[in-house]
């Protein structure tokens, strides 16, 4: 029994679109689904599920950080029998060549987090997202005119170290900063899932240059389409 989401099993469907903000949740939901229907509200973490092209999905937020990520993908993988969830969200620029906007598939993230020790047992500071997905997403955003970068993360705990920049983008090969794909990759690997990541970069590094909040919960359609029209072909 889940102790963080409220919904009958049977309310979440295979596949899931993550957010992190509940309220980006609600926005995909009132203008993307078809018959949404509110089926979580426990500790204001919404979800929504309803009707894509005629596809039941599931859109729930995750929360910010490792934690709460891990939470919610852990559940809705092992208590729920999600097989499918895509984070869909925001990250920093960590290179000039990434422009606000941009959309970003996520094909490996780098932490120094603990995550792996303590539910793993073993320390894999890159983990990778699920091969299947992202070659779904890309053939997807070729057919869309979408204009995809594909690289690694840096799945942050501290929002965000500027300073850390150069470190993490020469040593590590991250193009750019998030909270939460360390997190799900990790759950998904552990319960045989499958696991993606698409962000919309909201702000850079580099240049300074940022997103409004606003922004970030309605703007970025491009991003959000895509994960949608992908979730309907898994």
């Amino acid at each position: 029994m889940s102790v963080h989401i409220s919904a009958k099993k049977e309310d979440i469907a295979p596949t899931v679109i993550m957010p992190g903000d509940p309220l980006r949740a609600k926005f995909i939901a009132d203008n993307f689904l078809n018959d949404a229907r509110l089926v979580n509200e426990v500790r204001g973490m919404l979800a929504y599920t309803g009707f894509y092209k005629d596809k039941k999905i599931t859109v729930m937020a995750s929360g910010m950080g490792i934690p709460s990520m891990g939470i919610y993908s852990y559940e809705l993988y092992n208590m729920y029998d999600v097989k499918n969830i895509i984070r869909v969200g925001t990250c920093g620029a960590y290179t000039s060549d990434l422009k606000l906007r941009d959309v970003l598939l996520v094909e490996s993230t780098y932490s120094e987090t603990s995550f792996d020790d303590l539910v793993a047992q073993k320390n894999s500071p890159v983990l990778y997202a699920s091969k299947y997905i992202n070659e779904k997403i890309m053939e997807m955003a070729e057919k869309k005119n979408i204009e995809l970068h594909v690289g690694r993360t840096h799945c942050s705990e501290a929002f965000y170290a500027p300073k850390s920049v150069d470190k993490y983008y020469y040593d590590h090969d991250c193009i750019a900063v998030e909270m939460e794909a360390f997190a799900l990759f990790q759950n998904a690997n552990i319960a045989n899932k499958q696991a993606a990541c698409i962000l919309t970069v909201s702000d850079s590094l580099v240049t300074g240059e940022e997103t409004s909040s606003e922004e970030r919960q309605e703007s970025f359609v491009s991003m959000m389409t895509l994960a949608l029209d992908v979730a309907v072909e898994l």
